[in-house]
């Protein structure tokens, strides 16, 4: 069941932007001033199969349109989890919705609206609402990790999405910062995600003995001190941190953003994580370079799906 919140509409020209998550599915009408005009959001049916999805990504950018109009709708863009081939307009591999996988989902989704679909990853998405709206406004230049249950990113260039030849780049997350370190399901070794994720959290705190922990819980500890909790959080920074000058070394932009739920133990991290990455990088020593935490939180992907038709 979608629920809704609107305010009156009027003729302003205004785009819809929808994110899919793994259990939430959101989408919103935003004008180009960046003002939410109205938004949608419910439960994603990802266990009951591609149908129910479909319908309800349908339902959502259909009702909103209904409500501010076709004339002034600038397009449609939609912020999906996964690999995708942008040139086919199909999720290759996505861990939490599967029943999406190799389908032809923007086409399809084309089909039902009668309008033209713009499909993207949704890391990607979600940078490029932070840089349209969020911390990294005004700049044109920025990469985004996205820390949570795995490790997204972005990287946005001269105001654009880097996609690559098959639309694949910024995948941060599968960087090797552990030779030979702890196994991935992308078939590699010492993955970043694999050593400074939530998921990561909670495996390193059952290696040190305090139990099958959730991050959170792994959080609260080392809040109150527990040096093993600590211990943790110090490790995923050290990791952070060999990713973080690796990428400041390799671009040379001016702004780097960390997001997603996992930034809450920021104060726990970060003095690991800027060591490390200073040790590494002499650019991140001797330049005004910033690192900072990303301002839109979980509305970055819905800004940046919103964004996607105003900027192709």
């Amino acid at each position: 069941m979608l629920s809704s919140s609107l305010i009156p509409a009027n003729s302003t020209s205004y785009a819809i932007g929808l994110d899919l998550g793994g259990t939430n599915l959101r989408a919103a009408a935003i004008d180009r001033s960046g003002t939410i005009l109205g938004r949608t959001a419910g439960r994603t049916h990802f266990s009951e199969g591609r149908e129910p999805i479909l319908a309800d990504m349908v339902d959502a950018i259909a009702g909103l349109r209904e409500r501010f109009g076709v004339g002034n709708l600038a397009g449609i863009g939609i912020g999906v989890p996964g690999f995708i081939s942008l040139r086919e307009g199909i999720v290759r591999n996505s861990n939490n919705i599967t029943a999406i996988e190799n389908f032809p989902i923007r086409d399809e989704l084309s089909r039902r609206l009668n309008a033209p679909v713009i499909l993207e990853n949704d890391a990607n998405a979600a940078a490029l609402g932070e840089h349209w709206m969020g911390t990294g406004r005004g700049i044109n230049d920025l990469v985004m990790l996205t820390l949570g249950t795995g490790i997204g990113g972005g990287i946005i260039s001269d105001g654009r999405v880097l996609h690559g030849v098959n639309g694949m780049a910024a995948e941060l997350g599968h960087i090797t910062v552990v030779p030979n370190g702890n196994p991935c399901g992308c078939g590699n070794l010492g993955c970043v995600e694999k050593h400074a994720s939530a998921t990561a959290i909670t495996g390193m705190a059952r290696m040190l003995g305090l139990g099958d922990l959730k991050s959170s819980e792994v959080y609260e500890l080392a809040m109150d001190g527990n040096e093993r909790a600590l211990r943790v959080f110090q490790s995923m920074g050290e990791s952070l941190g060999i990713l973080l000058a690796m990428l400041v070394n390799t671009f040379n932009f001016p702004l780097y953003l960390i997001a997603g739920g996992v930034i809450a133990g920021w104060d726990l991290f970060a003095p690991a994580m800027m060591a490390e990455a200073k040790r590494r990088s002499f650019t991140l020593r001797t330049t005004d370079t910033r690192v900072e935490r990303a301002g839109l939180g979980n509305e970055a992907g819905l800004f940046g799906a919103a964004y996607l038709p105003w900027c192709k």
